[in-house]
């Protein structure tokens, strides 16, 4: 037979107090409760393993404390990284994480946005968000990560700063015609940083081929680059998964890095270690993203504010170091 679930009751008795003050020590309040009683409770619940019911507990506490994660791609391993660092923050608090992908689809944002609202989510995490949510009707914080939203604060690396630096780290190591695997639309801020470093050498704009963020893109921008003409001596690529894509592609055309061809990646991610050569790296702080994306939810922010942190740059072989 299926063993009886402990209850209140139960912990109760084996601690020799009422039931009231079990509730008390579970729920954190709303009355004190004496050190030694305390220590009591906590000891039968550990004894007995009683799990108090999470939903009848937010319910009387008016919060769930779950937030709800959602980021572009879940198999990409930045975003496994940066939840990884949400969730042993907000564990830390007394948050758990409800993490679910939208797939690079805004419609399937705005579904999975409308799905964990009604989970009653205590706040919400957005990573490079499609669009500004709409949460007109729900009284829940929300904060978007690596990308600025009119509506919502954001944080987000020194994407054009972490870039430039990257390039002129291969500027320095004598590089003239620098070529840069860019995704994403428009202009954006890592190939304004590419620009920046080369315009402060005084060295032209070398070579471009826009690509998914995926090793399967970087694996054809770095085709492109090796028919460039000139053939660029180095290469910054906007993401980890492109460069290795690009370190493919080298390979391939019997390119040797970084004695031919020097590659800087942009992320930081483990992968990057395990590479052949280790790729040097522009690294995001995750760590930080994740601490104050996390506490902004928690203590709340009047002002709507768009926060940058600064990138590290993480010198290793395929630069030429």
């Amino acid at each position: 037979m299926p063993k009886e679930p402990v209850t209140r009751n139960d912990v109760a008795e084996y601690a020799g107090v009422s039931t009231a003050v079990v509730s008390y020590v579970v729920n954190e309040g709303p009355r004190k409760v004496a050190p030694e009683t305390r220590e009591r409770v906590l000891e039968a619940i550990r004894a007995l393993g009683y799990r108090p019911n999470a939903t009848a507990r937010a319910l009387r506490m008016g919060t769930t404390r779950t937030f709800g994660l959602i980021t572009p791609d879940g198999g990409n391993p930045l975003f496994a990284e940066l939840a990884k660092a949400i969730d042993r923050e907000a564990a830390s608090r007394g948050y758990v994480v409800l993490q679910t992908s939208a797939d690079g689809d805004p419609a399937t944002e705005r579904a999975k946005i409308a799905e964990l609202l009604a989970r009653q989510v205590s706040g919400l995490l957005l990573v490079a968000p499609h669009e500004d949510p709409d949460l007109s009707d729900a009284e829940v914080p929300a904060i978007a990560i690596n990308r600025v939203l009119p509506t919502v604060s954001s944080v987000r690396p020194a994407y054009r700063e972490g870039a430039r630096h990257g390039v002129e780290h291969l500027v320095e190591h004598g590089h003239q015609v620098i070529g840069l695997v860019i995704g994403g639309t428009g202009r954006p801020e890592r190939e304004l940083g590419w620009q920046d470093a080369l315009e402060a050498a005084g060295l032209p704009a070398g070579p471009i081929a826009r690509a998914a963020f995926s090793r399967e893109g970087g694996y054809t921008a770095g085709r492109q680059l090796v028919d460039a003409v000139p053939r660029p001596t180095a290469i910054f690529a906007s993401s980890d998964l492109q460069a290795i894509g690009v370190l493919r592609a080298l390979h391939e055309a019997g390119l040797r890095v970084p004695e031919d061809v020097a590659v800087v990646a942009f992320d930081g991610t483990r992968e990057t270690e395990y590479t052949w050569p280790p790729l040097t790296v522009v690294r995001q702080p995750l760590e930080h993203l994740a601490q104050e994306a996390v506490r902004r939810l928690i203590e709340g922010e009047g002002a709507v504010e768009a926060l940058t942190f600064p990138t590290e740059l993480i010198l290793r072989r395929s630069c030429g170091c």
